[in-house]
């Protein structure tokens, strides 16, 4: 479910590098600023499924209703501020250092997928409760519909079929625009006629917001959502510093940033059915399957993107051939590879061990942590190798590399002090 999220801009990359390596780049450029916005949203509203697992533990159905209603309300507030913030930011695009020709797809495709930002209060305020209640099935049938509707557009609106003009990069954003508003109505609809989701829909129209909900969800939020916009930014940040290398460069490191988000989604899927377990257990006073919830998600986590490495090193000549026909921009994107293979254990290791975290909803040192390991490590290593040793894109995502290994070592060494600190692990002294 969580791999669908990305595939929409997965397809969009794939077809719209057909069309041309400008418009590919343009729409590369497009996700790194979009993506920072999207992120946030998706961390934000991920406050509410430990409150409601640990709600669903103790079988307090009401609570996870009032948490749902106050949810709502907290989201709409924050996602207006989010689109307001991501339209200014659009309008300064020119400012970036990008290439002009860039910057033209860049705003074509911006500016369209920002309106989508209204379908997804919806989707993911009801897609993230039922996530707390423990309920995954419907948001995965809906992405995958909408995924394939997704491509099916893409075919239509950017080549020109079925009587549409070829609308190129344009066409790209208008497809996910409306797969977006097709997820969002799905869900809502399947919130008030399900008969497990029904109920909790029902009582959260008959309770009021009130300051204490608001309070909890706001202050377990924040720190996830900005945990979430921190490690995006150093992505985004990372493909604005490529970019000021050449659209070659750009768009080579669009496939590989493509192929690393696939990865990841996957893999932050696994940590969201840690979160899931981990709130439940733990709201059901289950010391030690709590921590067993949290072990599987690690292990599962490294052994799927370390497969995920593996497969990427065999086929790294074969994968950029399916995002562009530019010889230049495949054999970059071929060596770059090498270095998205090498971190997929650290993204593992952190992703588990964050989401685990957020189980116990301790979120506030993990944000600060995500800080040092992106901001002091990431970004910097990333110019230094880049610009400085010459190294080009390759050393920009070496730079991401070692934040990631920093990362991994700090959530895993918090996770297991915040676990002796609640006593779901033996303390280092020993019995006293």
């Amino acid at each position: 479910m969580q791999a669908g999220q990305v595939v929409v801009q997965l397809a969009d990359n794939i077809m719209v590098g057909h069309v041309g390596t400008a418009q590919l780049a343009g729409v590369s450029f497009a996700n790194a600023i979009f993506v920072i916005g999207i992120v946030s949203l998706i961390g934000f509203s991920q406050g509410l499924t430990p409150l409601v697992g640990e709600s669903m533990g103790r079988d307090d159905h009401r609570a996870a209703s009032r948490y749902l209603k106050n949810s709502f309300l907290l989201n709409t507030i924050v996602f207006t501020l989010v689109a307001a913030i991501l339209l200014v930011t659009g309008l300064l695009m020119g400012k970036m250092g990008q290439e002009p020709e860039v910057l033209h797809y860049a705003r074509d495709y911006y500016f369209i997928n920002l309106a989508s930002i209204v379908a997804m209060l919806p989707f993911f305020t009801c897609r993230f409760f039922a996530e707390g209640v423990g309920n995954t099935k419907y948001a995965m049938w809906i992405t995958v519909i909408s995924n394939l509707m997704n491509v099916l557009l893409n075919w239509v609106f950017i080549f020109g079929h079925w009587g549409s003009p070829a609308l190129g990069v344009s066409g790209a954003a208008l497809a996910t625009l409306i797969s977006r508003i097709f997820c969002a109505v799905s869900f809502l609809i399947i919130l008030t006629v399900s008969r497990r989701m029904g109920p909790f829909f029902r009582e959260a129209l008959r309770i009021r917001p009130d300051r204490e909900t608001l309070r909890t969800l706001l202050f377990l939020s924040v720190p996830i959502s900005l945990s979430g916009l921190l490690e995006s930014m150093s992505f985004s940040l990372a493909a604005i510093m490529v970019g000021w290398m050449g659209k070659v460069e750009l768009a080579a490191h669009q496939i590989v940033n493509s192929l690393s988000q696939l990865s990841f989604m996957v893999a932050t899927g696994i940590g969201a059915a840690a979160t899931i377990r981990v709130s439940f257990q733990y709201g059901a006073g289950k010391k030690e399957e709590t921590v067993m919830a949290a072990n599987a998600s690690i292990h599962m986590s490294l052994f799927y993107m370390g497969a995920c490495g593996l497969l990427f090193v065999a086929l790294r000549h074969l994968l950029p051939s399916v995002y562009s026909n530019d010889p230049a921009v495949t054999a970059l994107a071929s060596k770059l590879i090498i270095v998205l293979a090498l971190f997929q254990v650290a993204d593992a290791v952190q992703l588990a061990s964050m989401a685990s975290l957020r189980g116990l909803k301790d979120t506030k040192v993990p944000m600060v942590y995500s800080l040092i390991s992106y901001y002091l490590v990431a970004i910097p290593s990333g110019y230094l190798l880049g610009f400085t040793a010459g190294l080009g894109p390759a050393g920009v995502w070496v730079g991401l590399l070692l934040g990631l290994f920093a990362a991994a070592i700090l959530f895993y060494v918090r996770f297991l002090r915040i676990c002796r600190r609640k006593g779901l692990l033996p303390s280092r002294r020993g019995p006293e």
